[in-house]
């Protein structure tokens, strides 16, 4: 009997416990060996959650989004449900089919803030299913529909908690540039990837390093150290998007935490940090690195660091002053 009675679960608290309980449910309900919510994030196809049952497939494996049967399925080349995969041939012609086994398959799109495409739920399994499973479409999209309605909610509350956490740190601030202090940048580089963790949002870092400050504070005293690091700082908030967290992590050395912010984004904020800096005549080494969903942040504020040094590197000379 196809009803949605079974589906209310209680004890709900947020997207990733609600896709856990469904993907258990479907599970018990049609069978596969493999349930998923998964995120599309550019190239990537992100697994958030996972019913597995032979496949070996956890949360946070990435798989190419082009080769899956959702990317064709999204794209109208292949119906949601396939009792017998191998009869359509986009499916059949799929790169996945290659990785993994599978000779049935389900698929919906889900669906985030205003009604943009998220991701998929989803299901494979190594052996063709009858046919009747057709008659369950209803059912697994009334899931994906319920799942998108909380995951919407969840991903419009996430800015608000940024503000709220955001709020909270407000004592702990450089008294010289207002920004954020390492002990405030390290909560929201904590609280950031547990988000990323949990709905699979893009974020990156940047690190970047001042040059020259010593040189300046021995040859024209603090003061003017200060005034180079109040620069920088305001070229910094002038470059970094509303939503995005600046902090001096250092002396010399500052940080930006970019939200939901992919490669593309990345690269545009290194292009605009440089020109801000350029422009208030700042010289400095800048890193950027992109959180790989298989990842942590720290990993991706490592890379930065790293990159940083090695841009730093790059335009030294070797009496260890900055080229001009």
């Amino acid at each position: 009997m196809n009803d949605a009675r079974s589906l209310v679960v209680p004890g709900f608290q947020d997207f990733a416990t609600a896709s856990r309980a469904a993907l258990a449910l479907l599970h018990r309900r049609l069978g596969f060996g493999l349930w998923m919510v998964t995120r599309t994030e550019g190239t990537d196809w992100i697994v958030l959650q996972a019913e597995d049952h032979g496949y070996g497939v956890d949360a946070g494996a990435v798989f190419n989004w082009a080769d899956s049967f959702c990317s064709l399925m999204v794209q109208g080349r292949g119906p949601r449900i396939v009792p017998d995969s191998q009869r359509v041939p986009a499916y059949a012609a799929a790169p996945i089919g290659r990785q993994v086994p599978i000779k049935a398959y389900i698929g919906v799109p889900l669906s985030g803030r205003d009604g943009q495409f998220f991701g998929t739920l989803c299901a494979i399994d190594p052996a063709p299913q009858p046919e009747t499973i057709v008659d369950d479409l209803e059912l697994v999209e009334l899931v994906a529909a319920l799942l998108s309605t909380i995951l919407a909610a969840e991903l419009g509350a996430a800015q608000r908690d940024r503000d709220l956490e955001l709020a909270g740190l407000e004592a702990q601030t450089d008294a010289l540039t207002g920004l954020l202090n390492r002990r405030a940048w390290d909560r929201m580089l904590a609280s950031e990837e547990e988000r990323c963790s949990r709905l699979g949002h893009p974020a990156s870092v940047l690190v970047i390093d001042l040059d020259g400050l010593k040189a300046v504070n021995d040859s024209a005293g603090h003061a003017a150290g200060d005034g180079l690091i109040v620069r920088a700082a305001q070229a910094l908030r002038e470059a970094a998007r509303g939503i995005d967290v600046v902090a001096r992590l250092g002396g010399d050395e500052f940080g930006i935490l970019a939200i939901e912010c992919d490669e593309g984004g990345a690269k545009a904020l290194l292009v605009r940090v440089r020109e801000a800096l350029a422009a208030r005549q700042v010289g400095a080494s800048v890193g950027a690195a992109v959180r790989l969903p298989a990842l942590s942040m720290m990993a991706a504020w490592q890379a930065a660091d790293q990159q940083m040094y090695e841009h730093k590197r790059a335009h030294q000379r070797p009496n260890g002053n900055a080229a001009p």
